[in-house]
């Protein structure tokens, strides 16, 4: 029989506080490796400009429709504010007492003014737009008979802050 030959330096086995060390870097990798990428990641949205922006911030008011002058159309207004800090945008209007709703906009050629469909209005940040007879509003077609006073909810459609519901009072057009 033969004794066991002496193992070589390759054949020990690694000292425990080795085995130890290698064991702890492998558990402190990951950490480190989600932490620096989520640095990396937070960096880049930064750089973008879009941190820290607050959304939009929509509010609709003074709310009205003309009382029809004649029963082919009328056209309804609305004062929007944007108190956020980025812009918005309206992109369609409806009315479930109405049916055919849409934006439009006075236009005058050749000192002839019409109404042409707006397909969007934009809303700017930290600003208002007020609609007019004289230039963006909601033009109705075909309108009911309405009458001074009878109100009109309409649904205002954002492209960020969504739906926001109004009701619009019905008032007489002046001349």
């Amino acid at each position: 029989m033969s004794s066991p030959s002496p193992a070589g330096p390759a054949e020990q086995a690694s000292p425990p506080w080795r085995r130890v060390t290698a064991g702890a870097l492998s558990a402190a990798l990951v950490p480190v490796v989600t932490c620096v990428t989520a640095l990396l990641l937070l960096t880049a949205y930064t750089t973008t400009g879009a941190a820290g922006d607050a959304p939009a911030r929509i509010s609709v008011g003074n709310a009205r429709i003309f009382v029809p002058p004649n029963s082919e159309n009328t056209a309804a207004f609305f004062d929007i504010s944007n108190t956020g800090a980025t812009d918005d945008v309206l992109t369609s209007v409806s009315s479930p007492q109405l049916g055919a709703v849409m934006l439009g906009r006075r236009v005058t050629k050749d000192g002839a003014g019409h109404m042409e469909p707006l397909g969007s209005l934009t809303i700017p940040a930290r600003s208002s737009v007020r609609m007019t007879p004289y230039g963006v509003d909601v033009m109705v077609a075909d309108p009911p008979e309405l009458k001074a006073g009878d109100t009109v909810r309409f649904d205002l459609f954002f492209r960020d802050s969504g739906r926001v519901s109004v009701e619009t009072v019905t008032v007489p057009v002046r001349s």
